[in-house]
């Protein structure tokens, strides 16, 4: 079964909007864990509007599960955070200064020297490193080459597609993953899966272990309530 790993940055925005500690950041994602997530993901970012770097800590602190920590590794206080809590996992995107949320994946054969490096770095320190890549062939064998545990599918295209034709908006994460699994890459996924498209790729794409998921279970929680809606995504993996 695919595991679900829980982003809870946009509980972080909530409860940054009014300056206090409500909702308690470090209860949701033991909650989350005792509703049946199997990880909790944190992306931080520069400004901390969401996940603050205390955060961090504090959740590496208690959390039972497996703990991603996603961002940008030409920061170096970034590598410095995961460096000091040594997560199960760390997942290096792209991000460029400001940017809203994640849009695009690494260049893994342009920027093939640097993401050996960074690979090199948090491998030696035990934490198994995921690179976030477009479903491009070329990407994921560039991936390979930098000494990457798995890689992260970034799921926008086919979650924008899905309802208009969803036999073409999979078809390259498909062939994506093929050739992971040919490489020996392990392949996790990410970004706008929901519950109307997550069961279809779930189903599709061979050897998936891990979808990170956030802004859409948070935004179904406010309907469904967090347990039922954790549990609902659970479903859609099995």
């Amino acid at each position: 079964m695919t595991k679900l790993s829980v982003n809870i940055n946009k509980i972080a925005t909530l409860r940054n909007s009014r300056g206090g500690n409500n909702p308690d950041l470090v209860k949701v994602a033991l909650d989350c864990e005792r509703f049946g997530a199997q990880g909790i993901t944190v992306h931080p970012r520069p400004d901390e509007r969401h996940i603050r770097y205390q955060d961090t800590f504090d959740l590496k602190a208690v959390i039972a599960t497996e703990f991603n920590i996603e961002g940008n590794c030409r920061e170096q206080k970034f590598i410095d955070l995961v460096l000091a809590n040594k997560p199960a996992q760390v997942t290096l995107v792209p991000d460029t200064e400001g940017q809203l949320t994640s849009n695009h994946g690494w260049d893994t054969i342009k920027e093939q020297a640097y993401l050996k490096e960074m690979v090199a770095i948090f491998k030696n320190a035990g934490i198994r490193v995921s690179i976030f890549v477009d479903p491009v062939i070329e990407m994921v064998e560039g991936a390979l080459a930098t000494g990457t545990d798995r890689i992260e599918l970034y799921t926008e295209a086919y979650a924008s597609t899905y309802h208009q034709n969803k036999e073409e908006a999979i078809a390259p994460y498909i062939a994506a993953a093929k050739k992971a699994n040919e490489l020996g890459l392990g392949i996790n996924a990410g970004h706008d899966l929901d519950l109307h498209n997550l069961h279809y790729f779930a189903q599709q794409i061979p050897n998936l272990l891990e979808v990170s998921i956030g802004h859409a279970l948070i935004s179904d929680a406010l309907y469904l309530g967090l347990e039922n809606t954790i549990q609902q995504y659970l479903k859609q993996l099995v």
